[in-house]
């Protein structure tokens, strides 16, 4: 099978190796890819919101499932233009896509499905935002209502800062706060032909938002994450397919604009029970890469079989025993303003550690060959271990081999959890 995936980050680096790593993968492709993937997959120039230059391109190639991986080639509708050639795409419409192009759209989703959420109100003006802080109080949860690369999120118990961050977006959803811990669970989606919507859902993980150790500093796309998760209830993926996954997509159904890909829920386990914080319409970045350190199963026919309206014919997912830890590697001054350009040291020595992989996330190539940073999340570093005490010891051991000047790493990822 030839496969190619669309992106430049850390989680298409870490589908492509998924699926160099699949004996029924006989060729990788990625557009436009990075210097890791480039390790594992055959580079191609091409401007990855551009649909129809995306679709020539698969054509071209022979390709037999194209794997868009960003939200905004999503939003875009490069999905639709590929789908439109006849190959097999993993990744839903762009109408579909808008579960998680506009909050305020998802929040309706919800509401007619009777999915459990945040209370929310939209907000377009001063004063809608100033009644809206009002009802909810502190702390105050402000949330562009567009993409915003998992940074457009506010959590502040300050009015002002609340009131500034609404300031800077055309619409804001204003939602109330919830409390207690949060989980990612994945689900790959289809509308199969015979007994319409359906879902299997993955391995549930745990990301870090914040930029620095317990939780503090401003929200980034994710500092690191861990899976599996000890210390959740025993029924949570089945409460979750049963309660939010499947209500959902069988909404995307009725309303003629079916879900097929991965769809992400964001959830809160709170003290008044669970609670969807948001829905990505994509695999979260950096979840799957512990997820595919896990994986047992062949990915392509997972993907295949999502794309294709044909899950229910696959046997499900199997993961390996153990666990998996993933840590970032930021530039100096991620997520406000990264520096580009700064030469990346120990990269090989930190991937041939047993069970670790290096997945690049934000690197280039200078002109003398140097790898660089390119991006505000440089490189995930991925390891697997007995549990998570194990995979812990082995990435931080990793991440202590690479150097990049002014970089930094959260210490804590997962560390509550392996003591568990």
């Amino acid at each position: 099978m030839k496969t190619l995936v669309i992106g430049t980050g850390g989680r298409e680096h870490a589908l492509a190796l998924a699926l160099s790593r699949d004996p029924s993968v006989t060729e990788v492709h990625a557009a436009p890819g990075n210097p890791g993937i480039a390790q594992v997959a055959t580079l191609h120039p091409v401007d990855p919101l551009d649909g129809e230059t995306v679709a020539d391109l698969a054509v071209s190639l022979g390709a037999e499932l194209v794997v868009v991986g960003p939200e905004a080639p999503l939003v875009a509708g490069v999905a639709d233009a590929v789908r439109a050639r006849g190959i097999a795409v993993f990744g839903p419409s762009g109408a579909a896509a808008q579960l998680e192009g506009s909050k305020a759209f998802a929040k309706e989703v919800m509401a007619a499905a009777e999915v459990p959420t945040a209370m929310a109100h939209v907000c377009e003006t001063a004063e809608e935002v100033a009644a809206a802080l009002d009802a909810f109080g502190p702390p105050y949860v402000v949330k562009d209502d567009g993409l915003a690369a998992g940074k457009g999120v506010v959590v502040t118990d300050d009015r002002e800062t609340a009131v500034a961050h609404a300031a800077q977006c055309e619409r804001v959803v204003i939602e109330e706060y919830l409390d207690g811990p949060e989980v990612s669970l994945f689900a790959l989606c289809s509308d199969d032909e015979t007994d319409g919507p359906r879902v299997v859902p993955l391995q549930p993980a745990q990301d870090f938002k914040r930029a620095y150790d317990d939780d503090a500093g401003p929200n980034t796309g994710g500092m690191g994450a861990y899976t599996p998760l000890p210390w959740a209830p025993d029924d949570l993926v089945d409460e979750v397919t049963r309660r939010v996954l499947q209500p959902t997509v069988d909404e995307m159904a009725r309303r003629g604009t079916p879900f097929v890909g991965l769809l992400y829920a964001g959830l809160a386990l709170t003290s008044r029970g669970l609670r969807v914080v948001e829905f990505n319409a994509r695999f979260g970045d950096p979840e799957t890469q512990a997820l595919m350190a896990l994986l047992e199963s062949p990915l392509a026919p997972l993907l295949v079989a999502s794309a294709s309206g044909s899950l229910a014919e696959v046997p499900v997912p199997r993961w390996r025993d153990g666990a998996a830890v993933t840590v970032v590697v930021a530039a100096e001054g991620y997520p406000e303003s990264p520096r580009k350009g700064d030469v990346i040291t120990g990269v090989d020595a930190a991937d041939a550690l047993e069970g670790v992989d290096v997945i690049h996330a934000g690197t280039a190539r200078d002109d003398d060959g140097n790898l660089v940073t390119a991006g505000g999340r440089v490189l995930t570093v991925t390891a697997r271990g007995s549990d998570l005490a194990d995979a812990r010891r082995r990435a931080y051991e990793a991440v202590d081999l690479i150097h990049i000047d002014g970089g930094f790493s959260r210490r804590d990822i997962a560390a509550k959890a392996a003591s568990v």
